[in-house]
């Protein structure tokens, strides 16, 4: 059977840093921080007083009172981000089979949010389960794509991915392959995440996971930097419009990049810890190239998972300089965390887009706040430090790894108008 081709027609973002595709570029390439203070509950007792949260969104600018009064953040934020990649991708509903257009989604957590307030209030109560009718619904991971479905009309596949930070990025692979197969003709997929919450910072404090750097915290997130301290915790979504390339073309879609393919591995080694070699990165890495059809001397640049912790960070440049040998050097690395912090099961989505508007524009978005130089990771390699550099991006690769040893790498190409 004849594998179908898969590109990108629309794209949807709702980051720290901007509350659309083109603020979230222009910031990327501008090295901004998301990075702030937590206004949404008192951090006086908390290690952690900062996060990367949405500035300046209102949901109700998006979704009315009522329905957004039905949701937890995280859905409202799929919602939002799914609606500007439908609009992006200019789809017309009324010229394509329902049946035939599936959502696919990725979230770590879901609704977290949800879970703890209702928690906090049964525990303040006097032992009557009085809940919310909307507890369950507004908390389940899967009801992001289920609600996306349900406004637009979408019959087709349906589901979201757990995969910790790794689910949008195995919602991608899941959706190209969907595709692939001829099993659909569109599919909506992404990821979203809204974790900052007392649950979410305390338990990631508790890990000793978060960076505690309070007196600067506009520098905290700082991937492969020695100086680093943990991650930053951000929060928003991603969606990207997948769609077979013949149906695009029919319609006189403009095309993004063309999606070639994903890797998965597992690292098989401990709940939350990198294998310290990377192993289970390097089998990712090369699982995205063989099943993309490409060599390593292919690719151009790689946006990584690059969280900014002490052992992550090392673990995957030691994998890039193992699997790309020689031409690893010539490769423009960067890590957009630097600049959105951590986004969780989303960060794969909103990655993926910043490798995608990377290959559109010419330009790799830098890694920020690298200050002092690690002698753990090999000094040969570009990680587009401080400052956006130009490069014509003909491949570009994302990689998103999670807790529990969960690995995902997608493929982009760029298409020849």
């Amino acid at each position: 059977m004849e594998l179908k081709r898969v590109v990108v027609t629309g794209l949807g973002a709702l980051t720290q840093i901007g509350n659309n595709v083109n603020e979230y570029w222009d910031n990327l390439i501008s090295g901004k921080s998301g990075a702030a203070p937590i206004t949404y509950f008192d951090t006086e007792k908390f290690k952690t007083k900062f996060a990367c949260e949405l500035k300046g969104f209102n949901a109700l600018d998006f979704l009315d009172r009522k329905e957004a009064r039905k949701m937890d953040r995280f859905t409202q934020f799929a919602m939002v981000v799914a609606e500007e990649a439908v609009q992006h991708a200019k789809l017309d509903f009324d010229q394509l089979d329902p049946d035939r257009i599936g959502v696919i989604w990725g979230a770590g957590i879901g609704g977290i949010e949800t879970f703890q307030n209702e928690a906090i209030n049964f525990g303040a109560g006097d032992g009557t389960p009085r809940f919310n009718p909307f507890f369950i619904p507004k908390m389940i991971a899967d009801i992001a794509p289920g609600n996306i479905s349900i406004k637009n009309g979408f019959m087709g596949p349906n589901y979201t991915t757990v995969s910790a930070c790794a689910s949008s990025a195995n919602a991608m692979i899941d959706a190209l392959n969907y595709i692939r197969l001829n099993h659909c003709d569109v599919i909506v997929t992404g990821g979203s995440e809204a974790a900052i919450t007392q649950a979410g910072v305390g338990g990631f404090n508790a890990m000793k996971a978060l960076s505690e750097r309070n007196d600067d915290y506009e520098t905290a997130s700082r991937p492969f930097d020695a100086e680093r301290d943990g991650f930053v915790l951000g929060e928003g979504a991603g969606a990207i419009i997948l769609e077979e390339y013949e149906h695009a073309k029919a319609r006189g879609a403009k095309i993004y990049a063309e999606v070639i393919g994903g890797g998965m591995s597992s690292d098989a080694h401990h709940m939350t810890a990198p294998h310290p070699e990377g192993i289970g990165v390097i089998a990712v890495m090369k699982n995205c190239l063989e099943n993309s059809g490409i060599k390593p001397e292919d690719v151009d640049h790689i946006n990584t998972h690059g969280t900014s912790t002490p052992l992550g960070d090392v673990a995957e440049l030691k994998a890039i300089s193992e699997v790309f040998g020689n031409h690893a050097k010539n490769i423009n690395i960067n890590s957009t965390k630097s600049m959105t912090g951590h986004l969780l099961g989303a960060a794969g989505a909103i990655e993926s887009i910043a490798s995608i508007l990377a290959m559109q524009n010419g330009i790799i978005p830098p890694t920020i706040n690298h200050t002092t130089v690690d002698e753990n990771i090999n000094s040969e390699l570009n990680l587009t430090l401080n400052k956006p550099q130009k490069r014509e991006v003909k491949i570009a690769m994302s990689n998103t790894f999670g807790f529990g040893g969960h690995n995902a790498c997608v493929a982009f190409k760029k298409l020849e108008n």
